[in-house]
């Protein structure tokens, strides 16, 4: 369908035939990122609108609806300042350069006996800080829309719920900014002569007890006092440019682009979604082949069968800390198994695209799954995390390879982070932002688990069951900003009688129950043989 007398240039945008998941033609918008030629048969690399980046391909002149080709916009000018021409715009640094600039000569000026006329003073912006209400919001959650996206928990130091009658009950939900659910908390102030009494932190009492139907539960939530976590009140954002996290600052036309075709590793071959950063040599190779246990990258099979003649290794360099059945893992310090940690890294960024790769890995320990058979230890996937977070992150980047995706090893991966948080005594949570199949398996997990806390409550003494949001943390070691965004998401939390409830209905008992029934591989915390280091003790490392 391609016009041959059109050039089409890098910027271009017009649909591409696709093959969706059924099978069936498609023509999505994509746009043109690079063109080449082979043996005089021009080929276009093309990334598809509102697509995941792994979609990305080369396609042939056949695939391309010339009739609807989009040329690229030009840029528009720089913009002039008061109109005058030649003149660039104000900004901050420019101003602030000034008036430093100004002072200086206002007193060298003054010292001779002159003085300047003085510039006229823009309007000072008033600070984030005065213009926060008494409306603290919590943690909003993506739309189901919004689940194959990548999506970031706000942190909130602040968790706990306030009470009004219904009279003064304002709506539950309100729609924030950018367009999500979210439920808002709203501060009383306090009364003059009036103290607050303390019930013990930010803990909001839970009560359960069984409707009419075995098969619903209701849980109340009672409000506690505010957290004392911040002084100011002010909820603290979350850190968006974590240790291994992308600022995409420096994306260019190459790194927007595969350079590795195929990966072959052990009895697999994967076909990457990103860019990885392995050296220019070898992207032009058909194949990458890689040793499944040291992941050496080597440029052919020959090379290969050279390398497993020499390499000792049938397992991952490190310490084995859990083992059962044919599952196993081991704990890798980045600072004493650099090469290996290294290879890791290139590795998972064919298949992460939200996560930046540093050569430094000192900071960092790598946890790897591995599936045992005759020939040794093969790699499933790993979660690395820092040796110290300020963050409370037990998480810095997690992958489960290609092959070994739709099996539960996701899950498991998860799980065992938190098993290690748990033997640590911390709460943790994940590095944002998530890729999108991230942030749906850690939902997926975050939801079983309290949905089998809670489900699993009895009563004592023939009253009501009782557990806190904090307690709830406790148990998983999940951090409480998750906890509330997770009830959130299931749609449990409503306003009942002047209170904040959980509400299980009998739709999400099933589904718990289903979903459970298929959850085979499970960490055993009695095969977990772990004890955490104090990395603050710089000898450690």
């Amino acid at each position: 369908m391609a016009d041959h007398s059109v050039e089409i240039t890098e910027g271009c945008r017009l649909p591409v035939l696709r093959k969706n998941q059924v099978n069936e033609d498609e023509w999505p918008l994509a746009e043109i990122l690079s063109v080449k030629d082979i043996l005089g048969k021009k080929l276009y690399y093309v990334h598809y609108i509102d697509f995941n980046k792994r979609l990305d391909e080369w396609v042939t002149p056949d695939r391309l609806d010339i009739k609807k080709l989009q040329f690229p916009k030009k840029e528009a000018k720089t913009p002039m300042k008061d109109g005058l021409p030649g003149s660039r715009p104000s900004s901050p640094e420019r101003d602030v350069l000034f008036s430093n600039l100004h002072h200086v000569q206002t007193a060298s000026a003054t010292s001779r006996g002159k003085t300047l006329p003085t510039p006229k003073r823009k309007a000072e912006s008033v600070s984030l800080a005065t213009q926060v209400t008494a409306v603290t919001p919590v943690p909003s959650l993506p739309s189901s829309a919004e689940a194959s996206q990548a999506s970031v928990y706000p942190a909130m130091r602040d968790s706990s719920f306030s009470i009004k009658s219904r009279d003064e009950h304002e709506p539950l939900t309100s729609l924030t900014t950018n367009g999500t659910t979210s439920i808002q908390r709203h501060l009383i102030p306090p009364q003059p002569g009036r103290k607050r009494k303390s019930c013990g932190g930010t803990d909001e009492m839970v009560k359960m007890f069984q409707n009419n139907s075995p098969r619903c539960s209701t849980i109340y939530l009672l409000p506690g006092e505010d957290s004392q976590d911040s002084s100011d009140g002010i909820p603290s954002a979350p850190r968006m440019t974590g240790s291994l996290v992308s600022d995409r600052s420096h994306d260019d036309i190459v790194t927007r682009m595969k350079n590795i075709d195929c990966i072959e590793l052990g009895r697999h071959r994967l076909k990457p979604w990103y860019f990885s950063p392995y050296p220019q040599e070898l992207t032009s190779l058909l194949i990458l082949y890689l040793c499944e246990f040291c992941l050496k990258y080597l440029k052919s099979l020959k090379c290969l069968q050279r390398h497993l003649t020499k390499c000792n290794l049938r397992h991952p360099p490190g310490n084995e800390i859990y083992r059962k059945g044919t599952i196993s893992f081991f704990e890798i310090d980045g600072r004493k198994n650099k090469a290996y940690s290294q290879n890791l890294c290139l590795l998972a960024k064919c298949f992460l695209d939200h996560k930046t790769l540093y050569y430094d890995t000192d900071p960092f320990l790598f946890y790897v799954m591995t599936e045992y058979d005759s020939k040794g230890f093969h790699i499933v996937g790993y979660f690395s995390k820092e040796k110290e977070s300020t963050e409370d992150y037990n998480v810095a980047c997690i992958l489960t390879l290609p092959p070994y995706q739709r099996r539960g090893y996701g899950k498991l991966l998860i799980e065992f982070s938190y098993e290690l948080s748990k033997v640590e005594g911390k709460t943790g949570t994940p590095e944002k932002p998530l890729s999108d199949l991230g942030l749906l398996s850690y939902r997926s997990y975050w939801s079983q688990t309290i949905l089998e806390i809670l489900m699993d409550l009895k009563s004592e003494n023939g009253e009501r069951p009782q557990i806190t949001i904090n307690e709830i943390s406790e148990i998983t070691s999940v951090k409480k900003e998750d906890v509330i965004s997770t009830l959130q998401y299931l749609n449990l939390i409503n306003y009942y009688k002047g209170q904040y409830i959980l509400t299980l209905s009998e739709d999400i008992v099933e589904g718990h129950e289903r979903a459970m029934q298929k959850r085979h591989l499970r960490i055993d915390p009695k095969c977990l043989h772990f004890t955490p280091k104090d990395w603050s003790k710089r000898g450690k490392w």
